[in-house]
């Protein structure tokens, strides 16, 4: 028996990574990292039943507490559009629409992974879904046209991280029930954030360009301003999208949940109308959203209850008072808690990194006076970090799927971006003012 609840929060977190290691699923890594705490703690309890029922009733309110919220119903939908999208003719448009606006850009076409990334993160939320189905049109016609392999890859894993932080996002809807923070300013404080990162995605790739004259074709292709005007029509689906989506949310006409459904909606009669959708899209799109939706259900709820036990057990009380000790000014404590989640960035995945750790890191994060809603922007930072840092970066694993290429080369091409990622998430925690204007905009209307 253990009564230490700081030798207790030392036990867990390694009896987790056994259960992790052990290729267990993770939503089951976390009931039962909870349920081994409740065990092996001193409650001094004689008789054994009793801790048991404890364990079911915690186990049984945390489940429905953790389940039990309406802003969840916006996860499925954000997850559907996403896969409509992927399987409809509509990303394609994105290529086409964005060609001609960039041949006289320094680095030309290679923007076009920041621009179609930016776009389609806006009505994508997932990472994975950006990542896959931008790489799936830019790769193969980048490489044919002879522009940089390694830059083409890089900008690609970089920018593909934006579906998580330019709305709507799975990971600040996830964020959002878990740290009761409105998932509506979450959305609105990730729009400045993520345009500031593709900003310095693409002024990279220009100063790159601009160095080494390689990394471009030597023929240069060349647009009409008629041309130009007339590739506007391919972006209109996807600019009415976004409008469709983003604007109902900041406009204050629906919900997240509400704008997810519309945006479903309207996902669905533009592949009609483009004539992309059949039976068999929306057989595939639908499966794979039970699939990704019971997953990370399934992880919520483990996380619901790991941090019913995290707190029942006094493990976030003790943690937040021993870092309260150390004295740590609240930067120190910002960049220690980067580092952590950078290391658990190579071993994690995005989602799993925040429902295993938010139980334990926000309370301390609080405390030392940093707002949930900054500190969800900064978190969606982190996870945009674990994408592409081996060996479980999974935009990497999407990636080498798509390209063919070897993890290693992928990794390589990929860390300037990395390095950028890192700039920004700087530039944010010195300016929170970035992550608030936007959603104390909304407020004052």
């Amino acid at each position: 028996m253990i009564a230490d609840p700081l030798v207790l929060a030392v036990v867990l977190i390694g009896v987790m990574f056994l259960f992790l290691l052990s290729s267990i699923w993770i939503g089951v890594s976390l009931f039962l990292t909870g349920i081994f705490g409740m065990l092996i703690y001193d409650h001094h309890l004689p008789p054994a039943i009793s801790i048991i029922n404890k364990i079911g009733n915690l186990l049984a309110g945390s489940i429905f507490d953790s389940l039990n919220s309406w802003s969840l119903a916006a996860l499925p939908m954000f997850i559907l559009m996403g896969e409509i999208l992927h399987y409809s003719s509509i990303s394609s448009k994105l290529f086409n629409g964005l060609v001609p606006w960039l041949s006289k850009v320094p680095g030309r076409l290679l923007h076009i992974n920041v621009a179609a990334c930016s776009l389609f993160a806006a009505v994508s939320g997932s990472s994975a879904a950006t990542t896959a189905t931008v790489g799936k049109i830019t790769l193969a016609e980048l490489n044919k046209r002879g522009y940089s392999k390694s830059l083409a890859l890089g900008s690609l894993a970089g920018s593909g991280t934006l579906g998580f932080l330019i709305p709507p996002s799975i990971i600040m809807i996830i964020y959002g029930v878990l740290a009761d923070v409105s998932i509506g300013k979450l959305f609105i404080a990730g729009i400045l954030p993520g345009l500031m990162l593709a900003t310095a995605y693409s002024c990279y790739i220009m100063v790159v360009a601009t160095v080494n004259k390689n990394v471009v074709p030597a023929t240069l292709e060349s647009f009409t301003w008629e041309e130009r005007l007339n590739a506007l029509k391919e972006l209109v689906p996807v600019l009415l999208l976004i409008m469709v989506v983003i604007g109902s949310i900041y406009g204050g006409f629906a919900t997240p949940t509400e704008a997810a459904s519309l945006g479903v909606l309207f996902s669905v009669i533009l592949a009609i109308y483009f004539k992309s959708f059949s039976f068999a899209i929306l057989k595939m799109s639908l499966a794979n959203t039970i699939k990704t939706t019971v997953m990370i259900s399934f992880i919520i709820a483990g996380a619901g209850f790991l941090s019913q036990v995290v707190g029942f057990l006094g493990i976030a009380r003790a943690l937040s008072e021993f870092i309260a000790a150390l004295g740590l000014t609240p930067l120190m404590l910002i960049v220690v808690v980067a580092i952590m989640y950078i290391i658990l960035g190579m071993m994690l995945d995005g989602i799993s990194m925040v429902v295993m750790t938010l139980p334990i890191v926000l309370p301390i994060i609080t405390l030392a006076g940093f707002e949930p809603l900054w500190f969800g922007i900064f978190l969606v930072f982190m996870v945009e970090m674990s994408q592409i840092t081996p060996p479980v970066g999974f935009s990497l694993f999407v990636i080498q799927s798509i390209s063919g290429e070897s993890i290693g080369y992928i990794i390589k091409a990929t860390f300037p971006f990395f390095l950028i990622m890192i700039l920004i998430t700087a530039v944010v925690t010195f300016f929170p003012e970035i992550v608030f204007y936007l959603p104390n905009q909304m407020i004052g209307k």
